[in-house]
């Protein structure tokens, strides 16, 4: 082999090695290049994913519990008798009055949030009957005995009355059982967005 030969072999294997060198640092770069990607992909995902927090939950499960108070106008009939030594006093009366049901957050609610399973569930004391508001007592029939009149404290027997009444009529209607299911609805409804699931459960009544 002349020494042109030789010299030309020389480039060329230095061509080769330095060929090989720079496809090595490319592929280097690429891998580094993707790595730092993948994290800032991953750091901005942070930022991008939707998450729930329990002050929000407990917000919108405050502005619930007043929307789905429901308030009724009810009339019923009250009679009322009382007897005192083989004389008694008898009166019927007609009440109105307007009942407020929904559901009572002083207890709290409770609020677990699962954001791995992406699972909310929120705890609920049961509706009651929040107020009861006599509008109006109108005596259509009204009997006093021989020696037994109506007095002061009849007055309020019979309003008490009027309102376990109305209170008794209330749960007749299943009021109270409406307000739950609206609320679990609505709550339901609201957060099953963004890959969450809600439920909506209520404690035992005392």
């Amino acid at each position: 082999m002349t020494e042109a030969n030789q010299e030309i072999a020389k480039r060329s294997r230095r061509l080769l090695w330095v060929t090989l060198l720079v496809i090595i640092v490319i592929l280097g770069l690429a891998i580094a290049v993707r790595q730092r990607i993948s994290q800032t992909s991953g750091f901005l995902g942070q930022f991008n994913k939707t998450t729930v927090s329990q002050a929000v939950v407990v917000e919108k499960v405050e502005a619930v519990a007043k929307l789905v108070s429901s308030e009724s106008t009810m009339r019923d009939v009250v009679i009322y008798e009382n007897s005192w030594y083989g004389s008694t006093k008898r009166s019927l009366v007609v009440v109105t009055g307007k009942i407020l049901a929904g559901i009572n957050l002083e207890g709290g609610a409770d609020v677990n949030i699962d954001d791995k399973s992406r699972r909310i569930t929120i705890t609920l004391p049961q509706a009651t009957i929040l107020a009861i508001e006599i509008t109006e007592l109108k005596t259509y029939d009204e009997q006093r005995g021989l020696w037994n009149s109506f007095e002061p404290g009849d007055r309020d027997k019979i309003f008490q009355l009027a309102r376990e009444q109305l209170e008794n009529s209330s749960k007749e209607l299943k009021m109270t059982e409406h307000a739950n299911q609206s609320a679990k609805r609505f709550l339901e409804t609201m957060f099953d967005t963004d890959g969450y699931t809600a439920e909506v459960v209520f404690r035992p009544s005392p």
